[in-house]
């Protein structure tokens, strides 16, 4: 039986000739729609150490059952383990009742007589609740040490528990969900250029700080010195309009990326639909109301991008004069004309100038053609 060919998904020289993305795997992105890695990590050395070397990331972004589970497990398991130490002090010291003590026998922990004794003044000291029916006495320094050791150490790790709770519950990740990417993004004239366009929404009241759209345009590269490098991550420029400093997300905002000499588009069929590339999109903020910083990504495969389409205007204004933002147009597109190519441009000005430009311009052909000289000057 043949065995498997190897495909390596990093920057290193590829041992595959195959697309990275090919016809049969277009669904398998490097990102989802919904901003996830898709990307599987294998043979790390050591991961579980890593992982416990950083406990506190590991426990913020591990799930919620397995935290809740892990929590419960965590303050039972303690108040058992000491509960059995103090059952052990009471054995040492001779508290227990089958040891039959003398009637003037003062015990390390009063009323301390079975392990199920021993469990609940554990669970009542750690957690300070402090019934008045079991409690420590002078006789034992060992059990005022142990019960020091004790409240430190679970005081300690409540301190953490808690904290990893606080950091996972005020993460902005539910903030991003309100964050909208359209489903496909298009391609066509505008102010004259070609531009691949995306549209963004907020859908809160309270707005983003700051915030930014950058791209990365993922494809196989070759190198000059023949290298094929898979994933080979290039920058794409989006701005609003014509300026890329940090747009007012208060309504749905169309970004825009020119196609032109300068893009990483240049040599891409973005016209056929496909390819072997795949555009991220990345939008950066702060939430107002928290300060924290947030992260919203989406993916964009060469079938999501639909050439000589323009999205449908979503911002309309109701009867009682407030714009209203719906949110059944935000994906729907509408065919236009399509651009003839990625260095198209239309021309704009003075009609007048632009007839004499022409003129010249034929009169020049005409000229080099040897054909009779024919130049219209009108008033500009």
């Amino acid at each position: 039986m043949t065995s498997a060919t190897k495909v390596y998904y990093s920057q290193t020289t590829q041992t595959d000739s195959r697309p990275l993305i090919s016809s049969g795997l277009r669904r398998r992105r490097v990102m989802t729609k919904d901003g996830r890695s898709n990307v599987r990590m294998e043979h790390i050395a050591d991961k579980r150490f890593l992982y416990l070397k950083d406990l506190w990331t590991t426990f913020i972004d591990m799930q919620w059952r397995y935290k809740l589970v892990l929590f419960s497990a965590t303050f039972a398991g303690t108040w058992f383990a000491f509960g059995v130490v103090w059952y052990l002090v009471a054995v040492v010291h001779g508290d227990l009742l089958e040891f039959d003590p003398p009637a003037n026998h003062t015990p390390c922990v009063m009323q301390v007589h079975t392990l199920t004794g021993a469990f609940l003044f554990s669970l009542e000291s750690q957690t300070t609740i402090g019934y008045g029916f079991r409690y420590i006495s002078e006789e034992c320094p060992l059990a005022i040490v142990l019960l020091i050791t004790q409240l430190v150490l679970t005081t300690i790790m409540e301190i953490f528990i808690t904290g990893t709770f606080l950091a996972k519950i005020a993460r902005p990740k539910k903030r991003a969900e309100t964050i909208k990417f359209s489903q496909n993004a298009v391609v066509a004239q505008h102010n004259g250029k070609t531009c691949l366009m995306i549209r963004v929404a907020n859908m809160r009241k309270s707005l983003l700080i700051g915030c930014q759209v950058t791209g990365k345009l993922l494809q196989t590269h070759l190198t000059k010195e023949g290298e094929s490098v898979r994933l080979n991550q290039v920058n794409v420029d989006f701005q609003v309009d014509t300026s890329s400093d940090s747009p007012f997300l208060i309504l749905p905002l169309t970004f825009y990326h020119v196609v032109d000499d300068a893009s990483p588009f240049r040599d891409v069929a973005l016209r056929t639909g496909e390819g072997d590339f795949e555009l991220v999109v990345i939008l950066s903020g702060t939430v107002e109301s928290t300060s924290a910083t947030c992260q919203v990504r989406t993916s964009y495969l060469p079938e999501e991008i639909l050439w000589g389409y323009e999205f449908t205007p979503a911002i309309s204004l109701s009867a009682s004069g407030k714009y209203v933002a719906d949110f059944s147009l935000f994906d729907q597109v509408v065919k236009v004309t399509a651009p003839c190519c990625l260095h198209e441009t239309v021309r704009f000005g003075d009609p007048e100038k632009v007839k004499l430009e022409e003129s010249l311009r034929e009169a020049a052909e005409r000229e080099r053609e040897g054909a009779p000289l024919s130049v219209r000057i009108s008033n500009v």
